[in-house]
């Protein structure tokens, strides 16, 4: 059994299949862009939910129950958390008017930016607490100053406040129109982010306000 969680063995297989199982996504089962039924999303979230238990159910064989309770616990921590994302990614998708077909394809590279965002908020926030134990009570009353938020607050989210757009739009031209899937194109020597780009941007950016909530709440 072994005795570590963090052997460079055991995190590069686990690198290995979290690719392996990113690249099925996009390159086998979704390699053609087309609009995802109601049935065709619930196969995946049950397929993606089982995955992961029958990942907790690894932990808790080779790690004992106390790994195996954490990662459960966090998984449905995230997971909660994560029905708020559903809505702000509609609401993105409306507001960019996201073509159904595309809609899939940039929710995975957008899950591709989290997955780096996340990992460097993850070992920002391990270390922090390696070294200063006091740290946790200050993710737990940031906690609390953000639920207060969500209570007094009641202001709806809209991409057009979103100040790394404003900040993008300043930095570069963006088209008014979708130009296939592409993110970027050429016009009179001069290189535009298309419509999707845009979009793309705005799950990113939202994506860091919602890791700087669950990543406290997991730790």
């Amino acid at each position: 059994m072994p005795d570590s969680i963090g052997t460079p063995a055991l995190w590069g297989g686990f690198l290995v299949f979290l690719v392996a199982m990113l690249a099925l996504d996009l390159g086998v089962m979704h390699r053609k862009p087309h609009a995802i039924g109601a049935r065709e999303a619930l196969g995946w979230s049950v397929f993606w939910i089982a995955l992961a238990l029958v990942f907790n159910a690894g932990v808790f064989y080779f790690f004992g129950p106390q790994k195996g309770l954490e990662f459960l616990t966090g998984y449905v921590v995230e997971k909660a958390l994560s029905v708020d994302n559903i809505f702000v990614f509609l609401v993105i998708f409306s507001y960019f008017a996201v073509p159904a077909a595309y809609q899939h394809r940039l929710l995975f590279w957008g899950v591709l930016g989290a997955i780096v965002l996340r990992i460097v908020f993850i070992l920002a926030g391990a270390a922090l607490l390696a070294r200063f134990h006091w740290i946790i009570y200050v993710f737990g009353g940031f906690l609390v100053l953000t639920g207060i938020r969500l209570v007094v607050m009641r202001e709806e989210s809209s991409p057009e406040n979103n100040l790394f757009i404003r900040l993008f739009r300043k930095w570069m031209p963006v088209t008014n129109e979708y130009e296939g899937f592409k993110l970027l194109v050429r016009r009179n020597g001069k290189t535009y982010a298309t419509t999707l780009m845009l979009a793309l941007v705005t799950i990113e950016a939202t994506d860091v306000l919602f890791a700087v909530d669950s990543i406290p709440a997991v730790f």
